[in-house]
């Protein structure tokens, strides 16, 4: 058989920067997509028209594709109608699924202040109570979509659980397995985590929603419940987002953390690849302030700091006794220049490492005079309360500031000025705050795990390893020791940190990599016969 060349990748995901996001994967999503469009390739990507997605702003325009998608509940046969939207940006053709139980969402994953009314499901912060159904029809709505259009690309690109059962529901149903013979499918894990998996423990809503055979749903489950991620590793490519992720979740004892999932995979020989993702440098260029709000123009790369120290005071400045506009601020920052500044930029949880950052912070602060913190997220309430205690200590007036919340822009700003950022993750697929810290002029102290591997030790960034409290105020010592005796090293390591993404992490080079993945996909779909998965172990 001639090898087929890749031409059009059909991607399907919850996410797309500019358009809807909650974390890592709206930047992945767009930033392959165009990567692959500035290759050559067709690429075309689908995702829920939310309610806060406004079609005008990027000319958004209704297609003939309006149809209705089955979809029953146990003992009721049910249908929704879909409408597709269309639009091209960048090169990428993009479309959005239009769906009452889309519209009605003001948040990607979760309810919002908006959402929030006399419905006792609607609890902000708390995921939404159709999150399954929400994600079969997108994926159904997509297959129709491709069918209706004609359309027969040679990959389909599914991003995390939300659209993991897609390569069963194309391989064990029928009508779709016939027209999408010859088709390749990639599902990227961006993170595995328990709680990430999109499971679903009602086993007959499971089966009579998708649509699939009984012994695929019980063939796929995980702590007794149907697991998407199982479900896709007879059907497609595999992939998460680090080669050093992709180890620990086969080889170590951390792919506790996600229910065993790894462990399970490796038992059915399924190879779990790693890709560590890329970056977009230009997106987050200090040395072109006008595109990211800055007060001033500087360059790591060019060891050129004075703009950095002019955007710390103007942040200092903005950050003063009347607070933040854009976030709910506690505490401020004292103009003090020459101490070393920490950030932090993420969702204040366990997992990001925030209780193990909060500790370390509270045994520094009274041992340490000379440096602030600032930091900006939201997430658990007992740690935003901790977070809350701590800058809002007087001993620490003028020491430490809390922004609850986000603002990208805000975000941006933070970067900027801050000496060190603070990465404590328990564990971490990839990481991208990283990177932007790194352009930024931020140096990385990072729990050396997952994704945050990339960072060498004493060159690109500080990294420690276990993960404790203890260890964590140690890097940090580290750190403020280079930063007051060897301020020269602090600008080479800046200067080798974005050297090293230039050299090895931006998308036009890791693209390749993906592009390798699909020729594998491509070629597992040549050799695929519709078959049972392995008898649960």
């Amino acid at each position: 058989m001639a090898k087929k060349r890749v031409q059009h990748i059909f991607m399907l995901t919850r996410e797309y920067d500019g358009l809807a996001g909650a974390g890592g994967i709206k930047d992945f999503s767009r930033q392959l997509a165009e990567a692959l469009v500035r290759r050559g390739n067709r690429v075309s990507v689908l995702l829920p028209f939310y309610g806060f997605i406004d079609p005008r702003r990027f000319a958004f325009e209704k297609t003939a594709g309006s149809f209705e998608v089955d979809m029953p509940y146990v003992g009721r046969f049910r249908r929704e109608a879909v409408i597709i939207w269309a639009t091209t940006l960048n090169g990428v053709d993009i479309y959005l699924a239009e769906a009452d139980r889309y519209r009605e969402k003001q948040g990607v994953y979760a309810y919002t202040d908006e959402d929030c009314g006399d419905d006792p499901h609607n609890q902000k912060g708390m995921p939404h109570y159709d999150y399954f159904a929400m994600n079969v029809l997108l994926q159904k709505a997509a297959i129709a979509m491709i069918i209706r259009m004609g359309e027969k690309p040679e990959i389909i690109h599914c991003q995390d659980g939300h659209t993991a059962i897609l390569p069963a529901m194309i391989r064990e149903i029928g009508g779709y397995r016939h027209y999408f013979d010859g088709t390749g499918c990639v599902v990227t894990v961006h993170n595995a985590g328990r709680g990430y998996h999109q499971e679903i423990g009602d086993l007959a809503f499971a089966e009579t929603l998708t649509g699939l055979p009984s012994r695929i749903i019980l063939g796929n489950l995980l702590d007794g419940k149907f697991d998407p991620l199982l479900a896709a590793s007879p059907y497609s490519l595999m992939n998460t987002v680090s080669e050093n992720y992709a180890r620990e979740l086969r080889e170590t004892d951390d792919d506790a953390l996600t229910g065993w999932l790894g462990h399970k995979l490796l038992n059915r020989g399924v190879v779990l690849e790693g890709v560590t993702n890329g970056i977009n440098p230009a997106d987050y260029d200090p040395s072109a302030p006008e595109n990211l709000g800055l007060a001033a123009a500087f360059s790591p790369l060019q060891k050129s700091f004075a703009g950095k120290r002019r955007c710390r005071a103007a942040l200092v400045k903005e950050l003063g006794t009347a607070g933040s506009q854009t976030v709910a601020q506690t505490g401020f920052l004292d103009s003090r220049p020459t101490l070393p500044l920490l950030t932090f930029v993420g969702r204040l949880t366990p997992q990001k490492g925030v209780d193990k950052m909060i500790s370390a912070l509270e045994a520094l602060l009274p041992m340490d005079r000379k440096f602030q913190v600032l930091i900006q997220g939201s997430g658990s309430v007992e740690i935003e309360n901790r977070l809350v205690a701590l800058a809002g200590d007087k001993r620490y007036r003028g020491r430490v500031c809390l922004l609850r919340g986000y603002d990208q822009s805000l975000a941006a700003r933070i970067y900027a000025a801050g000496d060190f950022f603070l990465l404590p993750s328990q564990y971490e697929p990839c990481g991208l705050t990283d990177f932007i810290a790194q352009l930024f002029g931020n140096l990385p102290i990072v729990h050396h795990v997952g994704g945050l591997v990339k960072i060498i030790d004493g060159k690109t960034g500080l990294a420690y390893r276990p993960h404790t409290s203890a260890a964590l105020l140690a890097a940090i010592l580290r750190a403020f020791e280079l930063f007051r005796r060897s301020p020269d090293r602090i600008g080479v390591m800046r200067q080798a940190a974005v050297r090293h993404i230039y050299q090895h992490y931006t998308w036009d080079i890791v693209v390749e990599r993906y592009l390798q993945l699909y020729k594998k996909a491509l070629r597992m779909a040549d050799d695929f016969q519709a078959v049972a998965p392995p008898k649960k172990q």
